[in-house]
């Protein structure tokens, strides 16, 4: 075995340094984490793991301008190939998390052994899809870049589309789909899109941007099957109404992704289960982003965030914690997501409370502002 943690001239190598920082997940979360790490004066190896060939991207906007007409047909990259290797992180990207050993405190990867001094889990979430769907073509989820890629290809061939979901992912494709002038319809189950959100007047109220600008929602139903003989052709609803779809997409939720973890030790609940220091369960390990559920001491309760600044401030703050732990400090923050529909900026800080009050325009007018009280 030799340092580096990279495959060279098709021999398997493996980092075994005193001090090795192993981040697991190349997405937001693990490179803010591996950037943190260096500012803080970390000296020792830094390996990043991540499962897709790409350098790291930004994902937010991969449902949102990425899939505009007009749109940019490249990722925004979140640093580049010198930025990183000026920092000698290594980048271990392709490699598949299989196992995490905490007695011998080594990640296995489909590639071989990485052992680490202290390591950030930052792994994230993985798309729902509906069972039935998925040898199915034309039945997409918007998670990475190919699945972009391929909506957005689906987008610019035109057609009839369902979004399953009227979350913030539906109504998204729905936007870039109505820029084209194409028919569009979002089931959601709920009678309301988005109450565990926004609520159930602000997602009626946010929801009314769909008829505005002609797309059909259909909510207090669910999808029971689809037709097709290997592409799809329409959706089948629970209330026995048929959609016809040349795309859909599915936005309804994701899980954090933990299957790696199982037999690891480490306390899982809905995700990786922290302290207010974003430390897990186990020693020198630490978790951020999608895949963490930590303790916010602001709030006194557990919370798990799937939004970009969340992962980028968690990332940096476990990687501080991690290479310092004699100087380690909580990580608090007030949650706060965007949106892009129709045009439309949605934005929203806090948590919902069923105490609200408008403190600028209303809730029938374009533009907004309420305030929640606790």
């Amino acid at each position: 075995m030799s340092d580096g943690g990279t495959e060279q001239a098709g021999v398997l190598t493996a980092v075994n340094d005193l001090e090795h920082l192993v981040i697991v997940g190349a997405s937001l979360a693990g490179v803010r984490a591996a950037e943190a790490a260096r500012s803080e004066g970390f000296a020792g190896a830094i390996t990043l793991v991540g499962d897709e060939i790409h350098l790291p991207y930004d994902r937010p906007s991969l449902s949102k301008e990425f899939l505009e007409p007009e749109g940019d047909t490249e990722p925004i990259y979140l640093s580049s190939d010198e930025s990183l290797r000026d920092l000698d992180i290594t980048l271990a990207l392709g490699e598949t998390a299989i196992r995490l050993e905490t007695i011998r405190q080594v990640v296995v990867t489909n590639h071989g052994e990485y052992n680490y001094s202290s390591m950030v889990i930052a792994t994230g979430s993985s798309p729902i899809m509906i069972p039935g769907a998925e040898n199915l073509d034309g039945v997409h989820v918007v998670r990475t870049l190919e699945d972009s890629r391929a909506v957005r290809s689906a987008l610019d061939r035109g057609g009839d589309v369902v979004a399953i979901g009227g979350g913030f992912i539906g109504a998204e494709v729905a936007s870039a789909a109505r820029k084209r002038g194409l028919t569009v319809s979002i089931v959601e189950a709920a009678e309301v899109p988005l109450v565990r959100a926004v609520g159930a007047d602000m997602g009626a109220s946010l929801s009314s941007l769909h008829a505005k600008f002609g797309t059909e929602l259909l909510c207090g139903t669910g999808v029971v099957g689809f037709e097709g003989a290997g592409h799809v052709e329409a959706v089948v609803l629970s209330d026995g109404r048929r959609i016809p779809a040349d795309l859909v997409v599915v936005g309804v939720g994701s899980r954090p992704a933990t299957g790696w973890l199982v037999d690891s030790g480490l306390e899982l609940d809905n995700g990786v289960v922290c302290d207010e220091h974003l430390r897990t369960s186990v020693p020198n390990v630490y978790a951020a982003g999608d895949v963490a559920l930590w303790h916010n001491p602001l709030f006194e309760r557990r919370m798990r965030i799937e939004h970009f600044m969340a992962a980028a401030e968690q990332g940096a703050r476990a990687a501080r914690n991690a290479v310092t732990p004699g100087l380690s400090q909580p990580y608090v923050t007030v949650p706060y997501f965007w949106s892009d529909w129709y045009g439309s900026r949605i934005q929203f800080v806090g948590v919902t409370t069923e105490d609200y009050e408008v403190v600028s325009g209303s809730l029938g007018e374009e533009h907004f502002v309420v305030l929640f009280r606790s």
